[in-house]
């Protein structure tokens, strides 16, 4: 973990998308950008989520937490009028948002829904493309937006399905927007982690047995640590990452090395 005296986010406002619980990824990274000196801007969907969320804001001193539905263009506009009020720019983004229907993940790939499979690609891949270009006018020094990807998107993973073909799309659109943003100093990249216990992986069918295959395969005989990968945004948020763009890094203890032995679960 990084050091608490580094401060590497010292004087950056970050808008973190995504928190959702204490386990979700989003909520590690909030609180590593909290520990590297990040003023914290953070967002709930609905006001199901609103309570928690503006607890863990209070929790991690955040400056400011907003309602937000990505999927909703006025949600965005709302966003970005208390964004403006609040910061005079914004540093980086964190958007770790993604869903796809239960049945969708259950069943064979070939018999996923088209409302299903529409829904996915809304809410885990083309909500990237609007949450940039909705925030990237006020990333007015530059900046880094991150977003949050699997391995499912280039490989066959039994149960992931129709979210490994959003995931797909996810990281092409890194690629296609880390070029359009590039003149403007704005660096878009994912970070793929490896299996976490979330709320969300709870969803995928047999998530136990892929834990159980990625620690017995992977390179470092364990599973990937949220931390880790918190650690890696706040990398990708700093200066230290600011060559960085375009890119998909791995956060999996090196599971996406693997040959026969990565693909036998």
């Amino acid at each position: 973990m990084a050091s608490s005296m580094s401060q590497l986010l010292a004087g950056k406002n970050a808008v973190v998308l995504g928190v959702l619980n204490r386990w979700s990824i989003a909520y590690s990274i909030a609180a590593a950008f909290s520990r590297e000196g990040a003023s914290l801007y953070l967002t709930y969907q609905n006001d199901k989520q609103k309570q928690t969320v503006e607890e863990f804001g209070a929790e991690l001193k955040a400056a400011g937490v907003y309602q937000c539905d990505v999927t909703k263009p006025n949600d965005l506009s709302s966003l970005v009028g208390e964004l403006e009020r609040s910061a005079p720019a914004i540093d980086a983004v964190v958007h770790s948002i993604a869903f796809a229907n239960k049945e969708d993940l259950s069943r064979p790939y070939l018999e996923t829904s088209r409302d299903g499979y529409l829904l996915a690609q809304e809410v885990s891949a083309f909500s990237l493309v609007s949450v940039a270009r909705a925030l990237s006018p006020l990333m007015k020094n530059g900046g880094s937006i991150s977003t949050l990807t699997y391995l499912g998107s280039t490989r066959v993973l039994p149960n992931y399905n129709v979210m490994g073909v959003a995931k797909a799309a996810l990281e092409a659109s890194v690629r296609y927007l880390a070029h359009d943003l590039g003149p403007n100093r704005i660096r878009v990249n994912a970070i793929s982690a490896g299996p976490i216990k979330t709320a969300s992986a709870r969803g995928i069918k047999d998530f136990s047995k892929i834990l159980d295959g990625v620690a017995a395969t992977a390179p470092l005989r364990r599973n990937t640590d949220p931390a880790e990968v918190a650690d890696t945004a706040v990398f990708l948020a700093s200066d230290l990452g600011r060559g960085v763009t375009g890119n998909v890094l791995f956060v999996d203890a090196g599971f996406q090395i693997m040959g026969i032995g990565g693909t036998s679960i």
